[in-house]
């Protein structure tokens, strides 16, 4: 009865996670020393969320096992698995005031683009939204059927 409400606050959690990780790269858009790699510095990194179906469920797992397709096969929400850099190059700006700049007047930017990480904020945002309604509506269900019982 309360499966779906655990579905949609697994997505809550996660898309929230999400949001997050978009304001941090939001926030170090111009970060030209992250952190240092090889006694070098090193501009900050985009950071994406990596997010797969939540099955922990001992008979979705047995299931997989023997390649059972059932119609209780069904997934348990989704879960966060990782957040990984994105290995793009950094852009190169010519700069040579930029006390970043190396001996050809060149400063290594960050691989973070305004406008991408804007249609994730758009798409997580919506995602939550989506989720919110789901619970609110599964809860409003569940207090009806309460209803019809008195």
């Amino acid at each position: 009865m309360f499966h779906s409400m655990g579905i949609s606050s697994s997505a809550l959690t996660a898309q929230r996670l999400r949001l997050d990780v978009i304001s941090s790269n939001m926030a170090n858009v111009d970060t030209t020393r992250e952190k240092l790699v090889n006694g070098e510095w090193q501009p900050y990194r985009r950071k994406m969320v990596v997010m797969q179906p939540n099955e922990n469920s001992f008979s979705s797992v047995l299931n997989k096992a023997i390649g059972a397709r059932s119609a209780n096969n069904t997934s348990s929400g989704v879960k966060v698995t990782r957040i990984v850099e994105d290995q793009t190059p950094f852009k190169m700006i010519y700069d040579p005031e930029h006390p970043d700049a190396d001996e050809n007047g060149y400063v290594y930017q960050t691989n973070v683009d305004p406008l991408r990480e804007m249609v994730d904020m758009i798409s997580a945002t919506r995602s939550y939204e989506a989720n919110v309604t789901v619970f609110n509506a599964t809860k409003a269900m569940l207090m009806k059927s309460l209803d019809i019982g008195k």
